[in-house]
């Protein structure tokens, strides 16, 4: 039994789309609605896209439940997203992947995904920039609008009789944080995306990150780190 889990969220994260997602969600949501630029009053970050999608019929006065669209949206997005991830300027984030190649090579420790990203979308992108193979599962933005219940899924599977502490939930925004307190998780920040190293402090992450650059570094406090007191560094 892993002494460690280790949960990453995937955009601003681990990689940058180049807004490959987003852009290919639009087209998908065009393709079934009509509607240019659907989701523009939607918010992303930190959300899952169960939400996302969820909330944009909502903006829009659009009558279909969520699970009567989520096969042809489904087909349409992860149709256009390997297309649009190869024509835009996306990348890995700093450290990666010599931060997941130093944690893989711990037998103590397993990795796995807490995302909003619909499981196929994940996989896509993951793909895409070479580290899909690091991961062994977790929780997918098709599970719930709620991030919390995206990671206590991602728990449930993979924990294996962990402790919460001995699990670390690891992302870029306040809502990575939120949930990963509400599974008694340690929160783990990484200023990546669009939130600052103090706002993820105040949102109370055990740990913060300015970025993974020396992932050698970060590779040690990650395989050793549970339990850190909130604003830790």
């Amino acid at each position: 039994m892993p002494g460690r889990l280790l949960l990453f969220d995937i955009d601003n994260t681990l990689l940058y789309s180049g807004g490959a997602g987003s852009v290919s969600m639009a087209l998908a949501f065009h393709d079934m609605f009509g509607i240019e630029d659907g989701f523009k009053g939607v918010e992303f970050s930190g959300r899952t896209d169960r939400y996302i999608l969820t909330e944009a019929m909502r903006q829009h006065a659009l009558d279909s439940a969520y699970e009567d669209i989520e096969s042809s949206f489904l087909e349409r997005y992860f149709g256009y997203l390997p297309d649009k991830l190869r024509e835009r300027d996306g990348s890995l984030m700093p450290g990666f992947p010599g931060l997941l190649e130093a944690l893989s090579g711990q037998a103590d420790v397993r990795m796995g995904l807490a995302t909003g990203n619909f499981s196929g979308s994940a996989r896509i992108k993951l793909e895409h920039f070479g580290v899909y193979q690091y991961f062994d599962g977790g929780g997918f933005g098709e599970e719930s609008e709620s991030r919390d219940v995206v990671v206590g899924n991602a728990i449930a599977r993979l924990a294996d009789g962990l402790a919460p502490a001995e699990v670390l939930v690891i992302g870029d925004t306040p809502h990575d944080i939120s949930a990963a307190k509400a599974n008694g998780a340690t929160a783990v920040g990484v200023a990546t995306g669009h939130n600052a190293a103090g706002d993820l402090r105040d949102a109370g992450a055990d740990i913060v990150f300015e970025d993974f650059s020396d992932w050698r570094e970060a590779a040690r406090r990650l395989s050793a780190q549970t339990g850190a007191r909130p604003g830790g560094s």
